[in-house]
């Protein structure tokens, strides 16, 4: 009579669910990595049609030497020993050879699927929204792009062709050992039971732990890349002790999955052999007892123990894969969770591109949050006429930051709608739009590079005088005559050669050589020291002229020469006007200027 467990159908459908989500995921897998051959088909078809020629050619040995001891030696017919030793010498070859087309084949369609899998990889991180970059840690996803793909060299290289060879070695030794003498083969494999009970507990095990291992890889790269990046700042805090204790947390914690790893191939691998050793002697033993009652040849007993051991050795082989075959598809299922991210802003199938514009802009009735998040922007409605220069004003936190972000496109707005020259931005192009666009943030990000490929960033066809003349005009020529190589200066990883005040005005280079309608100034002459300032204030004026600006800054200087000053608390457009229209207001605007005052 069967008992009703409560909640047992629920737990039933849930292992349903956890199993089909297992085998919808390894379909995926096969999927990915079959895509990823389709254009080798030609090679594959090679690598497969050697492999199995190797396979085969390597089964021929062992019933050789059973015909050599039965026909040759117990004969005593030295001729037939002869041919046999020479088809011994002959299948020998042919494994050489067609082991190592084999190898080469494999090697050659391995290394170029894994080459394509980092282009398809890096293509779709350039496709992926600025969000997405903004929730994930910088080292996790260059993590997915080296030692995940790494992870799976030696599966694509090697492992899959293991995985075919081993097993057609296993199943043809199998066959040949019960075609010899279906008893001994049946004593031999008595082992078996126990030997399959092993593998599916170190198999579960196993899987557990190598998941755990790339995870934990990823934090410590990552840990690693924002501490590099960081070093000044870690320096100029005296935080070396304490970062070293948490790297050392983070890499202790990837010791400890390792070390599980090996402990279960410490544990499972030798028993294995043991297994093989029973085996074996369960196979000398009653094989000698047949070979004494005269029921089979020294020959076949011999062929059958150099079988037993082409049985034994692909388990071995193919248990040894599975680690690999573990650690690859851990490191399968984060690329496949990367190529499966969705951009968060993507061009609708009719998008035109934008047109030239004039430059103006309207902001009407948005409201956004970022993500799931709660709502940071409160229905904001702000029309800005083309050639105006805007300054955006406010507490932090009060969403400067994020109009420039809408306003570029990085995120669609909840609600309302954005216009440029009445083209709602949801009706364009991305890359229609950002050409029109020019933006220098906080920090002027500068490439490993020269400081001219830096300036042609956005124009890499620009001449060398319209590099100069964009120099020029932005107060950069005069420290880049003074570098030693001139505009060819390597500026290293992040522009690091250069004063932060250099870097910003490389940045102010760039965006004038781009030649945008719009241009987004984000704090950007807050790394801009007093005298570098008052030496670009001209040149701000050359670089925002017959332009539409928006520009993020705390400096009295820059927010005064705005056309319109808008002021932001909490979301909302509280203020907005020319300096000294909402200095006599005498609200917001004021208080925040008697603020910036008092600090200068």
């Amino acid at each position: 009579m069967k008992v009703w467990q409560p909640g047992s159908h629920l737990t039933m459908q849930r292992g349903a669910e956890v199993s089909d989500w297992s085998w919808a995921r390894t379909v995926r897998r096969v999927s990915t990595l079959a895509r990823l051959t389709a254009p080798y088909r030609a090679r594959t078809a090679l690598a497969v049609a050697s492999l199995v020629a190797a396979s085969l050619t390597a089964l021929v040995p062992p019933f050789l030497a059973k015909l050599a001891i039965d026909d040759g030696i117990s004969e005593g017919d030295l001729a037939a020993l002869t041919v046999i030793v020479a088809l011994f010498v002959v299948a020998g070859l042919a494994n050489l050879g067609t082991s190592a087309a084999q190898t080469y084949f494999t090697g050659w369609t391995g290394e170029r699927i894994l080459a394509d899998l980092r282009n398809t990889l890096f293509r779709h991180l350039q496709r992926l929204s600025l969000g997405y970059f903004e929730r994930n840690r910088a080292g996790v996803i260059i993590s997915r792009i080296t030692n995940d793909v790494e992870a799976l060299d030696q599966l694509v290289t090697d492992g899959v062709t293991s995985l075919f060879q081993n097993t057609l070695v296993l199943v043809g030794s199998a066959v040949i050992l019960f075609v010899l003498d279906w008893r001994l083969a049946l004593a031999a494999l008595a082992v078996f039971p126990i030997m399959a009970i092993a593998t599916s507990i170190f198999r579960v095990r196993s899987a557990r732990a190598y998941r755990a291992v790339r995870e934990r890889l990823g934090l410590v790269t990552a840990t690693l890349a924002e501490d590099i990046a960081g070093m000044r700042v870690v320096q100029s805090f005296t935080r070396e002790e304490t970062n070293q204790r948490q790297f050392r947390a983070v890499n202790r914690r990837y010791r400890e999955s390792n070390h599980e790893t090996v402990v279960l191939n410490g544990l499972y691998f030798p028993f294995v052999d043991f297994l093989a050793a029973v085996a074996t002697a369960i196979v000398l033993g009653f094989g000698g007892w047949l070979a004494f009652e005269g029921q089979i040849t020294v020959g076949t007993l011999f062929a059958f123990l150099l079988y037993l051991s082409n049985f034994f050795d692909p388990v071995q082989q193919l248990s040894q894969l599975y680690n690999t075959f573990l650690s690859a598809t851990a490191a399968l299922d984060k690329i496949m969770d990367v190529l499966d991210e969705e951009p968060q802003v993507v061009d609708r199938p009719e998008a035109r591109p934008l047109p030239a514009i004039a430059g103006g802009v309207r902001f009407e009735d948005v409201r956004f949050g970022y993500g799931d998040g709660p709502e940071i922007l409160h229905g904001i409605d702000l029309d800005v006429s083309a050639g105006t220069t805007v300054a955006l004003v406010g507490h932090t936190g009060a969403g400067k930051s994020t109009i420039a972000k809408l306003l570029a496109r990085f995120y669609d707005p909840r609600e309302g709608r954005i216009a440029i020259d009445g083209h709602d931005l949801r009706e364009v192009t991305q890359e229609s739009l950002r050409r029109q666009l020019g933006i220098v943030p906080q920090e002027g990000f500068l490439f490993a590079g020269t400081v001219r490929e830096n300036i042609a960033f956005g124009r890499p066809d620009a001449s060398d005088e319209d590099v100069a003349a964009a120099a020029r005009a932005v107060g950069a020529e005069d420290f880049i005559h003074e570098l030693e190589d001139g505009y060819e200066t390597e500026v290293a990883e992040r522009g690091s050669r250069l004063s932060l005040g250099q870097r910003q005005l490389v940045a102010f280079a760039r965006a004038l050589l781009a030649d945008p309608r719009i241009l987004i100034l984000d704090e950007a002459t807050s790394s801009v020291d007093i005298g570098t300032e008052r030496r670009i204030e001209l040149a701000l004026r050359r670089l925002l002229a017959d332009r539409t600006a928006f520009i993020i800054a705390h400096r009295l200087s820059t927010i005064r020469r705005a056309d319109l000053i808008v002021v932001l608390e909490h979301g909302r457009i509280v203020e907005q006007g020319t300096h000294d229209e909402l200095v006599a207001l005498a609200g917001h605007y004021r208080s925040l200027y008697g603020d910036w005052a008092a600090a200068a």
